[in-house]
């Protein structure tokens, strides 16, 4: 990463495929503008069949990026083509973030970081619980049971229909990780300290199951890593319940706060403006 005290323009990028939906250049241009740094950041669709040419040119530095995000479909085509992926994305099988150092494409993978800052900033204390229960074992619960058992959680339950995938993820992340079916789900409920819903259960306006959040422990949380609508199904029935709730937005904004200080060299800061901004275009684009 250049010294921050330099001045040098950086232009990063967010792939996937698609990628026309993307809030990452809407979030990193706030930050550009509120820093006064001269750079970019767009959305740059990339193919599958055309991936691994586009993270050659990043190496060969004839792409003009710096490095970028990636998404799906790429993330873990990413981890394996980079030079030096990091442990957070080895044992992930994924990468989000990439940057270009000395030739060489290093890679991370964000996404667990900025789930568990939503949670320090919006839920203080979330982590004091010992039993977290996750809802899915998709490829977006990786992160997530990642981040919480790193932050100490000693027994994660993750239900899932299929039990296979939810062992896989036992398998991934060690002892702490339990899998388990869905029948099971209001028995591992019971006591636990925060529920983490990871499935695209209630987005955009889809039909989400009744959920007896009562047999959870007293000032347990619940949140969900979907966005939108902001208040998901599930978060609706446990605030009705009387838990605290947390909605996914801040973890779509604080996952790109680590990639703008490797391209940029600032770190930038997640305030109620850049939320605003983002809910704002939440709702013209509906």
């Amino acid at each position: 990463m250049r010294d921050s005290r330099e001045t040098f323009v950086n232009h990063a990028f967010v792939t996937g495929y698609p990628i026309k939906h993307s809030r990452s250049p809407l979030i990193h241009g706030y930050w550009l503008k509120q820093l006064g740094i001269d750079g970019s950041y767009r959305a740059h669709e990339v193919k599958p069949a055309d991936f691994s040419a586009f993270i050659s040119e990043l190496k060969q530095g004839t792409s003009g990026f710096c490095g970028g995000n990636v998404t799906i479909p790429h993330k873990e085509v990413a981890h394996r083509l980079a030079d030096r992926p990091d442990d957070l994305c080895l044992e992930l099988g994924a990468a989000n973030t990439l940057w270009l150092e000395a030739g060489e494409v290093h890679a991370t993978n964000t996404d667990g970081q900025g789930f568990v800052a939503n949670l320090d900033e919006r839920a203080a204390g979330w982590d004091q619980c010992s039993t977290a229960v996750v809802l899915g074992a998709g490829g977006a619960s990786r992160a997530v049971i990642q981040a919480v058992r790193d932050r100490g959680i000693s027994t994660i339950h993750v239900v899932n229909r299929t039990v296979a995938r939810a062992q896989e993820l036992s398998d991934r992340f060690g002892s702490a990780v339990h899998a388990h079916p869905m029948e099971a789900l209001n028995e591992v409920m019971t006591g636990a300290g925060l529920f983490i819903n990871t499935t695209s259960l209630g987005m955009d306006g889809q039909d989400a199951p009744q959920i007896d959040f009562t047999v959870m422990a007293r000032g347990a949380v619940v949140t969900d890593i979907v966005y939108v609508p902001l208040k998901t199904p599930l978060l609706r029935q446990a605030e009705e319940q009387g838990y605290a709730i947390v909605d996914g937005l801040g973890m779509l904004l604080h996952q790109a706060a680590p990639g703008f200080e490797l391209w940029f060299g600032r770190r930038p800061v997640v305030d109620a403006n850049l939320r605003q901004l983002v809910i704002d275009d939440m709702g013209t684009h509906a």
